[in-house]
């Protein structure tokens, strides 16, 4: 389970949570080989407790998947640097969400279309229409999230 170390950095309130997530540009995924790390900044979307991936059929994050589908995501917002008088008192201002969960590559058109809707909505705030050709050739990756917690400094 994801522990924040102190306490009263941490966040609890699930629609807070949700709200960094939401508000998040970019998610960063890590994945694991052999006991070796690999993280990967991706765009993403998140809807019930899922989070929603585009990339390419091929790739090392798609091998690397295929045998170890559990990952690790983080996103942070709201970063601003706050001086000292002292550098070893600098801080950083910041929301942020760390989670663990399952991946797994979504093979039917009709879920990738609505996935993809999730991750295009996610920047745009809408849907859109996606040529089958395209569907076809996009591998898209839906995260069942395990458990997820949110931590903040400086507010």
């Amino acid at each position: 389970m994801n522990q924040v170390r102190k306490k009263d950095l941490e966040i609890k309130d699930k629609s807070i949570i949700e709200s960094i997530l939401n508000k998040a540009d970019v998610c960063r995924i890590a994945v694991s080989e052999n006991d070796i790390p690999y993280i990967i900044p991706v765009n993403f979307g998140y809807k019930d407790d899922c989070l929603y991936i585009h990339c390419a059929p091929e790739g090392k994050k798609i091998e690397i998947l295929k045998k170890n589908n559990h990952i690790c995501f983080e996103v942070d917002i709201d970063h601003e640097f706050i001086e000292s008088d002292r550098p070893c008192h600098f801080s950083m201002k910041y929301r942020s969400v760390i989670g663990f969960g399952e991946a797994f590559i979504i093979e039917s058109s009709e879920e990738k279309k609505e996935a993809l809707d999730i991750i295009v909505g996610h920047y745009t705030g809408g849907s859109h229409e996606y040529p089958e050709d395209i569907v076809k050739y996009v591998t898209v990756i839906r995260v069942d999230i395990d458990n997820m917690t949110g931590k903040q400094s400086g507010y």
